[in-house]
């Protein structure tokens, strides 16, 4: 190399500064790559974690959406046995409600029925069904056979004059009927029918509070993989770090060729200045190389730093789904005591249908007895008629058909029996006290110890609704349809 003017050579920096520089360079580069490596193998170790993590969470999310589904089949399952009940006690509630209708039409048909006084009038309390301070039977229902004024056969009717008589103040059939006992019946029935509503609303909310809770924690639960992308992250840091392994090739080879110029120029070999203008060119652009391995690293923490978010988010989406699944272990408790309660309460249930039921067929009793009383009346009302037109046939041959007539009262008296085998068990023992009467029997005169027949005034129109009723077979109310 030829030697430059010694004013030109002055100029440029000394070769040992520009090694220094170099030297410098080199040992600060190597820290930036030694730091990226270890923030990309950090890096490496964290996206493994947070897959990891985000694994569990997803196990754990998984196994929760299943018990939720479970949660959400039992709420389903009380709903639909619920809906069963209550489907059941609108049908009872139906039944009820045919049974007290019926009721009310039979007993409002017996208040329209005007009873003529003579079939009570020599006794002015009794009851055709009995006394109205006791009930004989457990279900409500008096027996008309035991009627306090069942003596009332013992005495004679007497007959008065029917002209102008006032009807207002004559009592119906419905007179001689136990309200008391009635009202007993139909408010045990609405007292148990009450209970039944209490022991429904027990488990009235358990299907919406299971519901919410399953759509609380289903709401809750960490979404799984809502993180950024790990391998766009990781191959940023690979292609970064790539780039600066290159860039500390290049130092280090800068290096290496700076410390030879060096020891060549102590060695008294001299550079031309072209050589040391490009020495001092490539030592100028060190800053530049520094600069980028500093943004390279800044990079690299950028990545790393997202990673590390991610592993909290992940960490705390974990901390999440153990919260959750605690939650779920408090609910499936809940649940056990709902689906036991439950249990418990449709055993209740079928114990007072089932008395209901005992106390629906009650009523149907009571309904059924009250007709058989009005029909009853009205055949009385005709065979009360028909016994009238019997005396006054027999008192107009009685004195020269003596046998005849000793035949026909026989044959009267087995007609008598017949229908009061029929019928006299359900006509009240207070009510038409003749009614068991024998026929009069004749020997030109009343025999010894029998008197007269005397029967009750029956007026025209009564008979002949009497009549009507039991020819068309309304004899329970009219208007209103039959159970």
């Amino acid at each position: 190399m030829s030697s430059p003017p010694t004013e030109t050579r002055t100029e440029q920096p000394p070769l040992v500064s520009l090694v220094l520089q170099s030297k410098k360079a080199l040992q600060h580069g190597e820290q930036l790559c030694s730091k990226a490596n270890s923030l990309t193998n950090a890096s490496a170790q964290c996206a493994v974690d947070v897959l990891a993590l985000d694994a569990k969470v997803k196990w754990a999310s998984e196994a929760v959406i299943e018990q939720l589904k479970l949660a959400a089949s039992v709420a389903k399952s009380i709903e639909l046995r619920r809906s069963q009940l209550e489907r059941r006690i609108r049908e009872w509630d139906t039944i009820r409600s045919q049974h007290t209708t019926a009721l009310d039409n039979i007993l409002e048909a017996l208040g329209a029925q005007l009873v003529p006084p003579e079939f009570h009038q020599t006794s002015s309390d009794s009851s055709l069904f009995g006394s109205h301070d006791s009930i004989d039977k457990p279900n409500g229902i008096c027996d008309p056979r035991l009627s306090p004024s069942a003596t009332l056969r013992d005495h004679q009717i007497s007959r008065k004059t029917r002209q102008n008589v006032d009807r207002t103040r004559w009592k119906t059939l419905r007179d001689f009927v136990d309200e008391a006992a009635i009202e007993d019946v139909l408010d045990s029935v609405e007292s148990e029918r009450t209970r039944l509503d209490d022991i429904m609303t027990t488990t009235y909310h358990y299907p919406e509070t299971l519901s919410n809770a399953v759509s609380s924690i289903r709401e809750s639960l960490p979404i799984s993989g809502a993180y950024p992308p790990i391998n766009p992250i990781l191959s940023i840091q690979e292609h970064t770090t790539i780039d600066m392994a290159r860039h500390l090739e290049s130092l280090t080879a800068h290096y290496e060729q700076m410390a030879s110029a060096l020891h060549d120029s102590e060695t008294g070999e001299v550079f031309s200045e072209e050589d040391l203008r490009d020495m001092n060119r490539d030592t100028e652009e060190l800053p530049v190389i520094m600069s980028e391995l500093e943004e390279s690293v800044k990079a690299v923490e950028t990545a790393h730093e997202k990673l590390l978010t991610a592993k909290a988010a992940a960490e705390e989406k974990l901390d999440a789904s153990s919260s959750i699944l605690d939650d779920l272990d408090e609910l499936g408790e809940i649940m056990s005591d709902m689906l036991e309660k439950q249990q418990e309460v449709e055993g209740d249930c079928e114990d007072v249908l089932e008395g209901l039921q005992q106390r629906l067929q009650v009523v149907q009793e009571l309904h059924h007895q009250y007709v058989l009383y009005q029909s009853s009346f009205n055949k009385l009302l005709v065979e009360i008629a028909r016994r009238r037109q019997y005396r006054e046939a027999a008192e107009k041959i009685v004195e020269g058909m003596v046998g005849q007539l000793r035949a026909m009262a026989e044959e009267e008296r087995q007609v008598r029996d017949d229908f009061n085998a029929e019928h006299g068990a359900h006509i009240p023992a207070d009510l038409c006290l003749c009614i068991e009467n024998p026929p009069t029997r004749w020997d030109v005169v009343p025999l010894p110890g029998d008197v007269r027949e005397t029967l009750p005034e029956i007026d025209s129109d009564l008979l002949a609704q009497a009549r009507e009723k039991l020819s068309t077979g309304d004899v329970i109310f009219p208007a209103t349809d039959s159970l």
